[in-house]
């Protein structure tokens, strides 16, 4: 048996990746957290749609010129039948891209990172969730924030009823970047995150609140069962809401609010959370 095909516990995971080229932003953050955890090793990309910019975005990653793709369908097909071939995919792409792209890896039976959201609708997600059921295979959809050492301490006592039974779970995820009319600018985050047809029909509550929403359920463990959501857009001529104020119910009885924005000014990246029981908090 060769290097290249000795079983993944033996060696790093040969990762590849969907998007994440020159002048993306999340795709960096998942090159940095793959060097930190010292389990993977990027070999592969489809890192843009623009053959020119996927050959330069390759190169300076230091990726194989034959494993530096402009389609990701192809890159599928092409890293199934390779005996080196990846073990599995990071899609971090805009919203849009995120069913076509997972659904070609799944079928060509390779594993899955996918950023939120998962998909732009409920019919999408089943037949994702049906299809990795069916070829047997992992599908990781990444809610980094649960990551945090002070997270799974919160969880823990939580679950070990340190606080007792919960009542009042507080969460907001502020930001300032959307304050202005940025996407009129044509800065490339802000167009496409502002933009129904790319983004989906979520704006900052898709983009920001479901990391908040995902923290109150992690950390709980409880399930929202029931809610009522106020969201609002209070930049001129934007389509997609920019503020969102949440009331949640939870199993159990414990109440809660989720408050997500992108218009505070002066706030660059303000989650919180607080959570409070019969005994503690």
């Amino acid at each position: 048996m060769s290097a290249d095909q000795a079983p993944a516990a033996s060696r790093r995971l040969r990762l590849g990746m969907v998007g994440g080229g020159q002048g993306a932003f999340i795709g960096a953050v998942h090159r940095i957290a793959a060097r930190i955890d010292d389990r993977y090793e990027l070999v592969a990309g489809a890192l843009s749609s623009n053959p020119e910019r996927a050959r330069a975005s390759g190169a300076e990653l230091f990726l194989a010129p034959d494993r530096c793709y402009d389609d990701f369908r192809r890159m599928a097909e092409a890293e199934a039948a390779r005996p080196d071939g990846i073990d599995a995919v990071a899609i971090v792409t805009p919203n849009h891209l995120h069913y076509p792209a997972a659904k070609a890896f799944l079928e060509a039976g390779i594993h899955v990172i996918c950023d939120k959201p998962l998909v732009h609708t409920v019919e999408e997600a089943e037949e994702l969730a049906a299809l990795v059921r069916r070829r047997d295979l992992v599908f990781v959809l990444t809610h980094n924030y649960s990551g945090y050492p002070m997270i799974r301490q919160a969880r823990a006592m939580v679950a070990a009823g340190t606080l007792g039974k919960i009542r009042v779970v507080q969460v907001e995820y502020a930001q300032d970047w959307l304050a202005t009319d940025l996407e009129a600018s044509g800065q490339k985050q802000a167009s496409w995150r502002t933009d129904p047809a790319q983004s989906g029909i979520a704006g900052c509550i898709g983009d920001i609140g479901t990391h908040a929403f995902h923290l109150a359920e992690f950390v709980t463990g409880l399930r929202c069962s029931d809610l009522a959501a106020d969201l609002t857009v209070f930049v001129p001529n934007r389509r997609l809401d920019d503020n969102a104020h949440i009331m949640m119910r939870f199993d159990g009885g414990a109440r809660g609010m989720l408050w997500a924005s992108q218009v505070c000014p002066g706030t660059t990246n303000g989650l919180r959370l607080r959570v409070f029981g019969e005994s503690g908090g």
